[in-house]
């Protein structure tokens, strides 16, 4: 089978005997090439020509070598005779790589898109807002985005055998996601683990990747979300090599600044300062006297005469006679002429002064120089003084004067341009402050870095877990701007990644900052300024300074000290430590404890005033380092206690505001983690930066970005608008360190919670509210960040209830300093009691009577004394008390019946006795009346009753019947009264 070449034509051979003659002109004709690999793994090299249709004087085509054949770096196969050759002078190979370093442009091959990956209908303009996010190709590296697009950067490339791709790269914020993975020949990714890149610490950082034999595609991903931050630096990626390609038949040339002088070289070397060089150099040209490079050029530049911005002035240290010279220096690289006519000369320097005094807690030695006082002692910067009986050093390091660097203190200098550091100083002593240097370029960061091995704070700050301040720094600063400058205040942990904490822009005058220091480890503070982010060629801002007056970090171990500090005393004398909760006597040196409900200020412990009051609702731990709530409160109102039992709130709740959309669309939200009450003032919620995290292994966690507090807020932007498997959070922010109080008052401590920001809610029962501060000091919130939690009776929301954040500020807060949450709950309705609920009466039903409580309406209680049971009585029914009622009814009529007779007889007595009076006032008034017979008894009843027998009624005939026979059993006989009258029938 005859083996086949691309670009080839099928040619017919010329006769032997004049291929000799012709051979030398043929070979700049045409060029070999390999054909594809056959199944046995072998493959034929074939003449191509330069020239299309070119078909005869071509060489037959040979056997090529195995196709795992390889060339080792710097070498390169040369076609002719398939070997192994070294590279020339001034040219390189990687042997079987490719590597890409210059990027004016976009090499060939890579393609550089932007997308969105929010897909939302309402923002279909946002795609067309990316076009241009893209990586941007600057010279010596390809830069990402920093906006909220996705921009990636994109190479394929096919393998004869495995082999890596490799790059250098600069990650410093965590504002950007970056991620570096590959696809195969099936479209599958890499190891998910592996494509998540991490910070950079100092400088570029190697990464590599193995590859695998086939097809890859090579992804550089980047997506910023600084939603509410400054704009994030972007990531910066150089010098992209791959092997496992193919054979290299040809070394490339060194690029223009770059050079090699041996043969076999893998790589070429950047030309020094005040050289050049041109494309496949073997060594550099000297740049003439009155022209200058940088390092790396391919072209000198004139140059221009000396102002100026091009010195700089510095102290010598000390001499023996405790003097110090100014000097006066041009800033390096020197790359201006002061031969010019219009150039500036130096200052004489030499000029000699008195030396600034020690910093305090060192002394000054016959030699002038300072030193550390000893251990018990301090002094004010002049000589050490022993603490006196009762006092203690406080240790820690006050930098004032500024003759010499600290020994704990070094500066340097990052280029702006390529990102990597200069053996230069980029801070200079001033005697009372140290400021910026020149710098080689505007854009250049200068360095000023302090390192503290670790810190010793009181006791009783070691005793309690909560109580996270073991040390603060304070300085002094001032900076002099005439463009967009920029200072940043970066803190590193167990020498760690710098994280920028504060960043002040443009001119601010002089003034303090405080930063809380939390963790007992070795910390690095960095002071970064740089003067421009635009590179121009020449120094035009060097008056553009940052100063530093003084540094304080208090606890320090192995400090000195600049005064003494009361202590607790010992029977013998020496100082010891309190316990925890006690504050020292000023007068007797004894440990007292605090009073109840009172916090121990732990950094100043002196007197009974540093006891502080708690706040209100609150009381204080065991050993009185905070105040918390315990999730209860009483309210008296109206001659009511009402009391609250807030315990089912105690838990973290999570809480995620409505989406924002930044102008590119995405879409973001402000998530909220909310420990109301804390575990005994331990903080519980937690916000998390997982940008980094989510790929840091486990036993790294604890240098992972996160806070905890009583409450906190991050950046989440979900995973399917990012496309990750993961929802990314970012910018955690402590909102709450401190309980304040518990309160139904709208301002406490300075803090207002203004009713007005949520609608009204129920008067009957007041809102209770938690007031919380932090701890992180910023520009605009010089008292901290603060926190109003409002608890909202809702009888209706049970559970943990619905929390929500004033609607005309969706973001939680209307003055970046001030956060509102209003949370409607039936938990924050106080406990029920027995005025709470009334009872029902039924009807007696079947002999039962039941008894039901129900809540009063509406019912603004939860919790509490229970509703009771119902309760069942035995009662008599309807039917019953009817038939008493008639029963009752018919003896009541019986006896009206008997009485009405009763009286009508006694009614007859009476007219009889009044009829019988008359006829005896008609008898003369000379007689006397007769005496009545001797028979009958005295009274006038029997002799009416007689009479009244006469009646023929009932009875009287009954009456009359039994008044004829007396008691002794003989009949009465009736006689005639004396009187004479006529006899009457009784």
């Amino acid at each position: 089978m005859s083996p086949k070449a691309s670009d080839t034509q099928t040619c017919l051979r010329e006769p032997a005997e004049k291929e000799d003659i012709l051979e030398a002109k043929r070979q700049s004709e045409y060029h070999y090439e390999y054909t594809a690999c056959d199944s046995l793994g072998s493959r034929w090299r074939v003449a191509v020509p330069h020239t299309p249709g070119l078909c005869t004087g071509l060489p037959d085509p040979v056997k090529g070598t195995e196709c795992s054949f390889s060339c080792k770096a710097g070498q390169f196969l040369d076609m002719k005779d398939q070997s192994c050759k070294p590279c020339a002078e001034g040219r390189y190979s990687l042997g079987t790589g490719i590597r890409f370093d210059e990027w004016d442009e976009l090499p060939h091959g890579f393609a550089s898109i932007a997308t969105n990956l929010e897909i939302d209908n309402s923002f279909s303009e946002s795609a067309e807002n990316c076009t241009t996010s893209t990586w941007v190709p600057l010279g010596d590296y390809v830069a990402s985005n920093t906006d909220e697009c996705t921009a990636t950067l994109m190479y394929a490339v096919s393998l004869k055998q495995s082999g890596t791709v490799s790059f250098e790269y600069i990650y410093p914020d965590s504002s950007i996601v970056f991620e570096f993975f590959v696809q195969n020949d099936q479209c599958q990714p890499t190891v998910e683990e592996s494509r998540w890149m991490r910070t950079t610490e100092k400088g570029w950082e190697f990464h590599s990747v193995e590859l695998g034999r086939g097809n890859n595609v090579l992804y550089w991903r980047t997506t910023a979300f600084s939603v509410w931050s400054k704009v994030p630096k972007p990531v910066l990626v150089r010098n992209i090599g791959i092997t496992g390609v193919a054979y290299t038949s040809e070394c490339f040339p060194c690029k223009a600044g770059t050079y090699t002088s041996t043969s076999g070289s893998s790589f070429c070397q950047l030309c020094p300062a005040n050289s050049y060089s041109g494309k496949g150099a073997t060594s550099c040209q000297p740049c003439e006297p009155d022209t200058y490079s940088e390092q790396g050029s391919s072209s000198c530049k004139p140059r221009p005469p000396c102002t100026a911005q091009d010195y700089f002035y510095t102290h010598t240290a000390c001499d023996a006679h405790g003097e110090t010279q100014l000097m006066f220096k041009w800033a390096e690289p020197k790359t201006c002429s002061e031969n010019l006519p219009t150039a500036v000369q130096l200052p004489p320097s030499g000029v000699k002064t008195k030396c600034p005094p020690c910093n305090p807690g060192f002394f000054k030695t016959n030699a002038s120089a300072c030193e550390p006082c000893p251990s018990g002692s301090y002094s004010n910067g002049s000589g050490c003084i022993s603490c006196a009986a009762g006092t203690e050093p406080a240790l820690g390091f006050e930098y004032k004067w500024w003759n010499t660097l600290p020994a704990n203190m070094e500066t340097t200098v990052l280029s702006g341009i390529n990102f990597e550091y200069k053996g230069m100083a980029g801070w200079e002593v001033a005697g009372d402050y140290i400021y910026t240097a020149a710098g080689a370029s505007d854009n250049d960061f200068m360095i000023l870095t302090m390192v503290v091995p670790g810190f010793r704070p009181p006791q009783s700050v070691m005793a309690d877990a909560e109580n996270k301040e073991v040390s603060r720094i304070t300085f002094v600063f001032e900076t002099v701007c005439s463009v967009n400058c920029e200072l940043y205040f970066m803190v590193g942990v167990n020498l760690r990644t710098n994280t920028p904490v504060e960043t002040w822009n443009g001119s601010k005058g002089k003034q303090s900052y405080t930063y809380i220091i939390e963790k007992n480890a070795t910390m690095s503070f960095t002071w970064a300024f740089q003067r421009t982010v635009y590179h121009e060629a020449g120094r035009k801002y060097t008056n553009d300074v940052a100063k530093l007056y003084s540094i304080n970090v208090t606890n320090v171990m192995d400090g000195v000290a600049s005064y003494c500090r009361l202590c607790a005393v010992e029977s013998s004398g020496s100082c010891t430590s309190c316990l925890p909760g006690n504050y020292i006597d000023r007068a007797s040196g004894a440990c007292r404890p605090c009073a109840p409900s009172t916090y121990l200020k732990a950094h100043q412990p002196y007197g009974s005033q540093a006891c502080i009051p708690c706040g209100p609702g609150t009381k204080s731990n065991k050993i009185h380092s905070l105040c918390y709530n315990d999730c209860h409160f009483s309210l008296n109102k109206n001659g009511r206690t009402l009391e609250y039992d807030f315990s089912a709130l105690a838990n973290s709740t999570a809480f995620v505001g409505g989406p924002s959309f930044t102008s590119k669309g995405l879409k973001y939200f402000h998530h909220f983690n909310i420990g109301l009450c804390g575990n005994q003032g331990r903080k519980i919620a937690t916000c998390a930066d997982n940008v980094t995290d989510m790929r840091v292994p486990d036993r790294e966690a604890e240098f992972s970005k996160s806070v905890t507090s009583y409450v906190c807020q991050s950046i989440i932007v979900p995973s399917d608008v990012m496309g990750y498997k993961t929802v990314v959070s970012s910018q955690p922010v402590s909102l709450a360190d401190r309980f304040v109080g518990v309160t139904t008052e709208t301002t406490l401590d300075n803090i207002t919670s203004l009713p007005e920001l949520f609608a009204p809610g129920n008067t009957e029962v007041p809102d209770v509210i938690f007031f919380y501060r932090s701890n992180d000091v910023t520009q605009s919130c010089s008292s901290g960040r603060a926190t109003a939690v409002r608890l909202r009776c809702e009888p209706l929301k049970t559970g943990s209830g619905a929390l929500s954040v004033p609607s005309k500020c969706p973001d939680g807060t209307c003055d970046g300093c001030t956060f509102h949450f209003l949370w409607e709950t039936a938990t924050a309705c106080p406990l029920c009691s027995t005025s709470n609920y009334h009872a029902i009466v039924s009807a007696c039903l079947k002999g039962i009577q039941r008894t039901t409580y129900v809540w009063r309406e509406p019912r603004l209680c939860a919790g509490g004394v229970p509703l009771p049971e119902q309760k069942v009585s035995i009662c008599k029914t309807m039917d019953f008390w009817l038939k008493v009622g008639i029963s009752a009814g018919t003896c009541a009529a019986i006896l009206l019946t008997v009485m009405t007779c009763y009286f009508w007889k006694k009614n007859q007595k009476l007219e009889y006795k009044y009829s019988k009076l008359v006829i005896n006032s008609t008898a003369k008034d000379s007689e006397l009346p007769a005496a009545d017979s001797c028979a009958i008894m005295e009274g006038e009843d029997v002799e009416d009753d007689l009479i009244f027998t006469s009646k023929k009624s009932l009875f009287g005939k009954i009456k009359s019947f039994t008044s004829k026979r007396t008691s002794d059993g003989f009949d009465s006989v009736p006689l005639k009264t004396s009187s004479g009258s006529t006899d009457m029938d009784l």
